[in-house]
């Protein structure tokens, strides 16, 4: 009966680090691709329509696999707290934080919503978090700042800095409270597809009324590269990534799976290298070395990483 508890370990962690990997690599890439969503059409219906088109997936899948889509109303409040934290507000205000900052500035303050999930799953499950956990964040959260450190000291005159990053910070608030919501319900049992069919719904609804209130026009753009971009925001960006990601949130807790949030720009970067001839300098080196440094404090059992040390003084 022991002898298969090696391989059941493993296969979970293996499964834990495909999610992770595929996480980090898909929402990584996104930056490339949101830029083609911008120009024509107005940033709050390319993002209406990628809900949508990612609802209708996620609807489709849960159909054909039929998976149970039925909830009490209590439990339809939580996923529309979740859509609310993770389908719309949080990507409506980091669009108009984007306004006033550069994608630099951007990306550092969002890189702290790791803090934020490791201070809210403390506060809101009382989950007890490893001095690791905070010393691996500040670690990565470092790497942000070196990473994008000529990006941070270019800002424009012209840029309301105070107001940007406070919505980034705004955004990064609302995110985070959508994490805890995800793992709540999935305490309760709520199967991570079917709550992401009715989020993305939901999501799409509320974005929609933000659109309409806002004035924006329902526009629409047949350039290949939008449509492209788009589909891949949709399909990959949205309906896997959520997907992979909230099993994480589930399976290793948000303390950890956040993590993820820091590894997104190092991805950035390298596609940026490929195809926008992106130079990499000294910064560029330092800040990959302290995000993969973190990224490793964060993810390494206490036992092994004392056990690390233990032989590097040796």
């Amino acid at each position: 009966m022991f002898g298969f508890a090696p391989q059941i370990l493993y296969t979970r962690s293996m499964r834990n680090a495909i999610l992770y990997l595929v996480t980090v690599l898909v929402w990584g890439s996104t930056w490339l691709a949101i830029e083609f969503q911008l120009g024509d059409v107005p940033v709050t219906i390319s993002v209406v329509y990628r809900f949508a088109i990612a609802g209708m997936i996620m609807w489709a899948y849960c159909c054909l696999a039929r998976v149970p889509m039925h909830f009490t109303l209590r439990q339809h409040g939580y996923i529309i707290l979740l859509a609310c934290g993770n389908f719309s507000l949080n990507y409506v205000v980091i669009y108009w934080a984007q306004l006033h900052i550069n994608s630099a500035l951007t990306s550092v303050a969002f890189s702290t919503m790791l803090l934020m999930n490791i201070i809210n799953t403390r506060l809101f499950f009382g989950t007890p978090i490893a001095p690791r956990v905070y010393i691996g964040a500040v670690v990565g959260i470092s790497g942000i700042v070196a990473l994008f450190w000529q990006g941070l000291s270019s800002s424009h005159s012209g840029d309301n800095i105070p107001l940007g990053l406070a919505l980034v910070l705004i955004s990064g608030v609302i995110a985070s409270l959508g994490n805890m919501v995800s793992v709540r319900n999935s305490r309760d049992g709520m199967n991570v597809f079917s709550v992401n069919a009715w989020g993305m719904l939901y999501g799409t609804l509320i974005l929609y009324v933000i659109a309409k209130l806002a004035g924006d026009p329902f526009v629409f753009s047949d350039k290949p590269a939008y449509l492209y971009s788009l589909l891949y925001l949709a399909v990959f960006g949205t309906v896997v990534a959520f997907a992979t990601y909230f099993l994480l949130l589930r399976d290793i807790g948000p303390e950890k799976a956040s993590y993820v949030i820091v590894l997104f720009p190092v991805v950035a970067l390298t596609l940026s290298s490929l195809f926008e001839e992106f130079v990499w300098s000294t910064n560029i080196l330092l800040g990959f070395a302290l995000v993969l440094a973190g990224n490793a404090i964060v993810l390494t059992p206490g036992a092994k990483l004392s056990a690390a040390v233990a032989r590097f003084r040796a």
